[in-house]
């Protein structure tokens, strides 16, 4: 095996960290080489008219060759992943077990929220998406629209940093903890045509207009899931308070069947409460399922 030569540039630096971070969470790369880029580049401001290799062989003794910085990296996150990781669960030998048991999964109920509140967040998105780039193309003709594309776009990043906490301590996906290193070098028109053409400038444009509909159908399925699975669970309960004269309910304005089709309340109450709990841990699978899904949309489109 050879050994890499030090770098001579912030940019050799750079592809060294990355080669020596293969393999590892795209989004622990991103984080790293955000560090390192913005540490590096701090120093050489410092030392403005020396010669770059001159500076970075000094910045390299004291923090650290690429390979060296990416193993502290690579530790780090693994005691991180470890102390932030849920509690393990007990072994489930049965197939009843295991169903019943997501409801001692945290991520399950994190999950759920994550549906619930992915319409407000998914309208927002989509709502921002399109009249960024209506005004940006409306606008293109006219110098002042290039302004608003490059805002547009800078808010986009900004926006897909926060999307990647909330999928991060919600859904349990690794996601970046800081944004993109923006380029220092090349001319402003350089940099800003860099911008467009990255593809994942593009990639966070169809997430959140995709987070539209599936914020819609996160929503539908959460709402209607609790709501049934409650009624369902409320309905006996309130049945024998009607019949132990606790609660009053007027059936004869409710009920309109014909009474030889109706089940036995003994019979009905408990298939009812049975079927209610059935549904609400179903509904645990299903969020932490979606929990998955979404989570791995995101580092699709946002990381990758």
């Amino acid at each position: 095996m050879t050994t890499p030569k030090s770098p001579r540039t912030v940019t050799e630096y750079l592809e060294q960290l990355r080669a020596a971070l293969a393999g590892a969470d795209p989004a622990l790369v991103q984080d790293a080489l955000y560090d390192a880029e913005e540490h590096l580049r701090g120093e050489l401001r410092e030392h403005r008219g020396k010669p770059e290799a001159e500076v970075l062989a000094k910045i390299v003794a004291s923090y650290g060759a690429p390979a060296e910085v990416a193993e502290i990296y690579v530790d780090k996150e693994n005691v991180v992943r470890q102390a932030l990781r849920p509690p393990p669960q007990q072994p489930r030998t049965s197939a009843l077990g295991r169903f019943f048991a997501v409801g001692a999964d945290p991520r399950a109920y994190s999950a759920l929220f994550y549906m619930l509140l992915s319409l407000a967040t998914g309208i927002f998105y989509f709502t921002w998406t399109v009249t960024g780039l209506s005004l940006s193309l409306g606008l293109s003709i006219l110098i002042f629209g290039i302004v608003v594309a490059i805002l547009f776009f800078g808010t986009t990043r900004v926006l897909s940093l926060v999307e990647g906490r909330i999928v991060e301590v919600m859904l349990g996906e690794r996601m970046p903890r800081r944004p993109l290193y923006p380029p220092r070098e090349g001319s402003m028109f350089k940099r800003i045509g860099g911008m467009f053409k990255d593809p994942r400038t593009w990639s966070t444009l169809l997430y959140f207009v995709l987070m539209l509909p599936l914020g819609i159908v996160y929503f539908t399925f959460a709402v209607t899931g609790i709501a049934m699975s409650l009624s369902f669970i409320m309905a006996p309960l309130a049945h024998l308070g009607w019949m132990l004269g606790i609660v009053e309910i007027d059936w004869a304005d409710h009920v309109h069947f014909n009474d030889t089709l109706v089940t036995p309340w003994w019979l009905a109450d408990p298939l009812m409460f049975i079927l209610g709990i059935a549904l609400l841990f179903g509904l645990l699978h299903l969020a932490r399922g979606i929990g998955k899904f979404q989570g791995g949309l995101a580092k699709a489109l946002l990381v990758n």
